[in-house]
């Protein structure tokens, strides 16, 4: 792949704002620049779009994070080219969004 993938649609995970949930670490589609939250998060929207949308490669979009991986050989994927930004800003809360997380968070994750 000699194009850089689609840059990131945001620094949150726009489904967990819309339903007023929270993440732990949030992932960013190769294919479009979705960004979803983790499987350890309660929604799992990343794995969601990623079946939803045939769109099964994600990479980390968390600080000082660096890998790829493919929901459907759940399995490391090849690295490809990325669009800055590579990840959520550094003054963005973790996990987040700030406000909505539970005081009992850690219990929470799957």
């Amino acid at each position: 792949m000699t194009e850089l993938a689609q840059p990131p649609q945001g620094t949150v995970c726009a489904s967990c704002i819309e339903a007023g949930g929270w993440w732990w670490h949030l992932r960013r589609c190769v294919a479009c620049g979705h960004i979803g939250c983790c499987d350890s998060s309660p929604a799992r929207h990343a794995r969601e779009h990623a079946a939803t949308h045939g769109h099964p490669v994600m990479t980390t979009f968390e600080p000082d994070e660096d890998w790829f991986w493919d929901f459907e050989l759940d399995a490391p994927a090849r690295p490809v080219p990325l669009s800055p930004p590579f990840s959520r800003p550094l003054e963005q809360a973790c996990p987040g969004p700030a406000g909505n997380v539970p005081d009992d968070w850690e219990e929470r994750l799957n």
